[in-house]
């Protein structure tokens, strides 16, 4: 009779590098996700038992002696890709066990490639890293800051910084030439699928620069950080101005990998009788082709109705529809009121023929491209991480954009610090909006992976620039002396450039949500459900920081 001993099992090795077959006593008790420690023979596994969806399925180890390190209780979840589809809260609360899934520790080294190659790319263009302030002042840069409260000075403040922005222009001011940072960067707003409360960017700044050098360099890092993670070099990143990505895709953050594109319409309708295109500025088109977008061209009735109020949640005052018909006709409730003329000039613009569907919007320049865009990527869009990589520099984006309907005065674009246009430095003051900026975004799959532009480093522009957007010089002092100050001993001109680490991870690595490439992230309500912060404050805590919690507002 076989003595127990004699019985083999069949174990899984895992480590961080992959999973082994080992083939043990059967008397060793080893259970799901023990930690053990096993020696033996590495051999070729037997005849019949390759498994070829494995990197190790041709080997295993045998002759093995089992210790156990560590005894383990049965985890909430499988360790295997079936964690996918576990509830998310449940893998963050087991957060440090989620983490020993191939896929995210595939995606945590990842990203050590990506600032891997990064770093090498800005040492190779000698780049210094310099590491800048966490506890700041406040200063307003367009999202809602995490404060700080001060225990010494009770009643003041620190802000947690949104970027090392005004500390890269000072040294620039201090002569580094050529800064880079690493950057930990933290914003009080809504989390979504491609933004954390804290996130990580490439910051970078430089001297003596024009903006082609700015997008040289970090093209290369960029680059270099997707060869790292896919093993071929990205060509050549294109550039389209901001109003071309506005004519063409209707957003600043175009998506290249499919086409889809607006069409102009205004001069078409000049003279039309159709009232609501009479008295619009303009008129924007989106030609939908039947043989790329099946769904859309041949929707019935509920979905042009969806189309048209997803328009208007978007701020149209309507969307006109129209399906293309047998011999040029059109189906569509405005097609009596468009002469024969119109009819053939919109069909040979939009090149619709039978089986397409044409959108349009007839509203202000900005609203139709907006409306419209967004309408191109809830139709066409793939997912993020889908299909090539297509990168693009945005550039000459609008110095001011709009203007506060308090105040009258114009907002920013980027932030007050963009340095603007040369060639629209006359129109300053009898035309702010039409000025463009020397700023630049760079855009991956649709999704802006970060912004930069070249700065003011002139005091006098700089307080011109603060006065028309109604800063005062005294507020302007007030607010950004610090900065403002050290200007007067001689700034070079400089720019720079930051770009998220989290997003461009996150594409590189196949995911949709940036979640998945950080270690311990945050909930889209902004929890932690492994340490359950944020968390109370005990009293004597809040006593030496002067604070005093508000009770929670009523529902009355």
């Amino acid at each position: 009779m076989p003595r127990l001993a004699d019985y083999k099992a069949v174990v899984d090795l895992r480590d961080f590098s992959g999973v082994l077959q080992c083939v043990v006593d059967n008397s060793v008790d080893v259970r799901s996700e023990y930690v053990v420690r096993i020696t033996g023979t590495v051999r070729a596994r037997p005849e019949g038992t390759i498994n070829s969806s494995l990197a190790t399925g041709e080997i295993e180890i045998g002759d093995c002696e089992v210790e156990i390190l560590n005894a383990a209780e049965p985890p909430p979840f499988p360790i295997d890709q079936r964690a996918d589809d576990v509830d998310e809260s449940i893998r963050l609360r087991y957060r440090y066990l989620d983490i020993r899934r191939e896929r995210m520790q595939r995606n945590i080294r990842v990203r050590a490639a990506v600032n891997s190659a990064i770093r090498a790319a800005m040492e190779r263009q000698n780049f210094v890293e310099v590491e800048t302030p966490f506890l700041m002042p406040s200063t307003p840069e367009g999202a809602r800051e995490f404060l700080v409260p001060s225990r010494k000075e009770p009643g003041s403040f620190y802000a947690l910084p949104q970027s090392p922005q005004l500390w890269k222009q000072l040294l620039m001011v201090a002569g580094m030439d050529r800064y880079y940072q690493i950057a930990r960067c933290l914003r009080d707003e809504d989390l979504r699928a491609d933004r954390q409360y804290e996130f990580m960017q490439l910051d970078a700044e430089m001297s003596f620069v024009t903006q082609d050098d700015v997008l040289a360099a970090i093209s290369e890092a960029v680059m270099s950080a997707a060869e790292a993670v896919t093993g071929e070099r990205p060509p050549e990143i294109q550039r389209i101005t901001w109003r071309e990505a506005m004519e063409r895709f209707g957003v600043d953050k175009p998506d290249l990998r499919f086409g889809l594109e607006l069409i102009e319409l205004t001069q078409i309708f000049a003279s039309t009788e159709f009232k609501a295109f009479s008295t619009a500025e303009s008129i924007k088109g989106l030609c939908v082709r039947a043989g790329e977008y099946p769904d859309t061209a041949a929707a019935g009735r509920n979905r042009l109705d969806a189309l048209t109020d997803r328009a208007k949640k978007l701020g149209a005052k309507g969307l006109v529809w129209m399906r293309v018909q047998a011999g040029g006709q059109l189906d569509s409730p405005v097609a009596k009121f468009l002469s024969e003329t119109e009819i053939a000039a919109l069909l040979a613009a939009t090149g619709a023929v039978e089986g397409d569907l044409i959108l349009m919007v007839a509203d202000s320049w900005h609203n139709a491209c907006e409306v419209l865009g967004q309408l191109r990527n809830d139709i066409g869009r793939p997912p993020v991480h889908e299909g090539p990589y297509r990168y693009v520099w945005v550039v000459d984006f609008p110095l001011f954009v709009g203007v506060d309907p308090v105040s009258g005065k114009p907002k920013p674009g980027h932030h007050p610090f963009c340095h603007p246009h040369p060639d629209d430095l006359d129109k300053f003051e009898t035309d702010p909006l039409s000025v463009r900026a020397l700023a630049y975004d760079l855009v991956l799959n649709g999704w802006e992976l970060g912004s930069g532009s070249i700065r003011i480093h002139e005091p006098e522009l700089q307080r011109q620039v603060f006065n028309r957007l109604g800063i005062s010089d005294e507020e302007a002092d007030r607010r950004f002396g610090f900065f403002l100050q050290p200007f007067k001993y001689g700034a070079p001109p400089h720019g720079g450039f930051a770009f998220g680490i989290d997003r461009l991870t996150a594409i590189l690595a196949g995911e949709e949500n940036i979640r998945e490439v950080i270690a311990f992230p945050k909930t889209q309500s902004g929890l932690d459900p492994m340490t359950n912060a944020p968390t109370q404050i005990d009293a004597k805590q809040l006593a030496e920081l002067g604070l005093r919690p508000l009770p929670p507002p009523s529902n009355a």
